[in-house]
């Protein structure tokens, strides 16, 4: 399932850090992509980047168990990023799900499955059926961002022949 996301720019000086950036949709390498570039600094308690979408508009939360993961297509500087999921279950603004990749100098597809992301400050377990927001971090060390997405899915495992077809 395709993804059309309102991509919404969120920086660590939210709670008093000096990081700098913003999201483009411009043209990288031959691909129209949402474009997150910037600088990561840890001064003032900060150290992140971030380009994220709710799945509804309206808060409810968005029923994703019919699907196996995230598919990602992304270009960028050779630095890891995190992908963070929130669910309607998490009240902290700092609790999510998480795991991680390489943005190479290349486009390049990332299938993420939701049991490869890790449960971050909670002890609630991920529940695809309360799946809320989706973000891409650049977090926790100081470097340029440079991370571009021409597109976002929900991707089904074709060896799971569980799934309802959509």
């Amino acid at each position: 399932m395709h993804l059309t996301p309102a991509w919404e720019y969120v920086s660590d000086t939210v709670m008093g850090g000096v990081s700098s950036g913003e999201i483009k949709t411009e043209k990288v390498a031959e691909r129209l992509a949402t474009r997150l570039t910037g600088r990561v600094s840890l001064q003032n308690n900060g150290g992140f980047l971030q380009m994220a979408f709710d799945l509804h508009s309206d808060a409810h939360p968005f029923n994703a168990s019919e699907w196996s993961g995230i598919e990602i297509d992304v270009y960028g500087n050779g630095e890891a990023y995190d992908i963070r999921l929130r669910t309607d279950q998490l009240a902290r603004p700092w609790q999510s799900y998480r795991t991680a990749f390489i943005a190479s100098e290349t486009w390049t597809t990332f299938q993420l499955p939701f049991d490869d992301f890790d449960p971050h400050r909670t002890e609630i377990q991920f529940d695809p059926h309360r799946l809320k927001r989706i973000g891409i971090l650049a977090i926790g060390r100081v470097f340029d961002v440079d991370i571009a997405v021409s597109a976002i899915k929900l991707y089904r495992d074709a060896r799971a022949s569980s799934y309802p077809d959509v």
